[in-house]
């Protein structure tokens, strides 16, 4: 199966921001021909206010729903049907009253929606350097562990589903494994702060302790937010395999990677180290 990861530098300015998915997206299924492209957190509208996140959300339509869902809504579907490969959308703002979720969208090839997931884990911190960062502010916590069987011509397996800061929580993916995840994707916009220390150490922490493939999309460059001061994300998006070996990497600017699933891989490893078996501790 070969995925590639889309890493973009968005704003908040959502049709700007469909406009800069589209290019990269139709520049990367002709290079690279990916089963499965996967975008970043929160691409159609990263800074910005309260009130102009809650613009660029959307309410995500239900299974038999006879509604259109809204702009991100559409345009991911349409890539799906039209290049005939599985789409995941990052994540994106979902309304939900009050606050919003943040929330990754997954369509097959038929354009159907066959998974959604809402972050758990919120980012309520103050980095070390002192730049706060509060999400619980405008967005509510997801509560479902989401796996989900994958097939094409490619086979099957079965995805699990986080979102950045999920990445600190182990149990989570432990969680995931236990439900059967072979792979896990994971969009982000991880500072540049912390991801410089923690994000490729986290990122491949996890494939280990799973033994799991990740593939993990993010968002990189500057954005503003409701007080004009600059926050930058970090990029260095990547496939990591279940033995922690990185087998792609973007650069530091907008653009994709692209790498295989090779599930022969993932037997070797857990057959040589299975990890399940001698689990104590739960």
């Amino acid at each position: 199966m070969r995925i590639s990861v889309i890493q973009m530098s968005p704003g908040h300015v959502k049709s700007e921001n469909i406009a800069q998915a589209s290019h990269l997206i139709a520049e990367c299924i002709a290079s690279d021909r990916p089963d499965l492209i996967v975008l970043p957190e929160i691409w159609t509208c990263l800074g910005g206010s309260r009130d102009t996140k809650f613009e660029a959300a959307e309410i995500i339509p239900g299974p038999g729903s006879d509604q259109e869902g809204g702009d991100a809504f559409r345009f991911l579907r349409q890539v799906a049907i039209t290049n005939r490969i599985h789409v995941h959308g990052g994540s994106i703002g979902e309304r939900a009253g009050g606050k919003l979720l943040n929330t990754s969208l997954l369509f097959d090839p038929e354009g159907r929606l066959i998974a959604r997931y809402s972050k758990i884990h919120l980012f309520d911190i103050i980095t070390p350097s002192g730049v706060g960062y509060r999400e619980s502010d405008t967005y509510l916590a997801g509560n479902d562990v989401v796996t989900v069987p994958l097939a094409g011509s490619f086979g099957e397996l079965r995805l699990g589903l986080a979102i950045c800061y999920d990445i600190r929580f182990g149990e989570l993916f432990h969680r995931l494994r236990q439900e059967g995840a072979e792979l896990i994707i994971l969009p982000a916009a991880f500072t540049a702060e912390t991801g410089e220390a923690h994000w490729e150490t986290l990122l491949r922490a996890r494939a280990i302790e799973t033994q799991c493939w990740l593939a993990a999309a993010g968002t990189v460059g500057a954005h503003h937010d409701a007080d004009g001061h600059t926050r930058l994300t970090h990029g260095h998006s990547m496939i990591v395999d279940p033995w922690g070996t990185v087998t792609a990497q973007a650069s530091t600017g907008i653009g994709w990677t692209t790498g295989s699933v090779d599930q022969d891989r993932t037997a070797r490893v857990r057959a040589g180290i299975p990890v399940m078996d001698h689990r104590r501790l739960l």
